[in-house]
């Protein structure tokens, strides 16, 4: 999925790729995507990407009026919501790295 997630961001800041481009690149990924075992995972930020990916798909490579004027149109608010997910990622690992760090001082006196 992460990997998913950085073509797509790619892709998305690549002024080169354009509509048919990004809707060729994008089926191909998502055609691995799904192709992928499907493994449960309870993290926030694994359950809004998978939302996050198939809505994308949905609303690009499923639309016959996508045009590069569309695309160009939602091409900063996508990548504005790849960051959010990046973030939600960044914190909750975080989280974690602080609360590990607590459990190592507690042997120590």
């Amino acid at each position: 999925m992460e990997k998913i997630s950085k073509n797509l961001f790619r892709m998305l800041r690549d002024d080169k790729v354009d509509a048919e481009n990004f809707v060729l690149k994008f089926n191909v990924l998502k055609e691995k995507f799904d192709k992928r075992e499907a493994i449960h995972l309870d993290s926030e930020y694994h359950q809004q990407l998978k939302v996050y990916i198939v809505r994308l798909h949905t609303a690009t490579c499923s639309d016959v009026d996508f045009t590069d004027k569309v695309f160009a149109d939602i091409r900063e608010a996508e990548m504005s919501n790849l960051n959010r997910l990046q973030k939600l990622k960044n914190s909750s690992s975080y989280k974690k790295d602080k609360h590990k760090d607590k459990h190592k001082n507690e042997d120590w006196g």
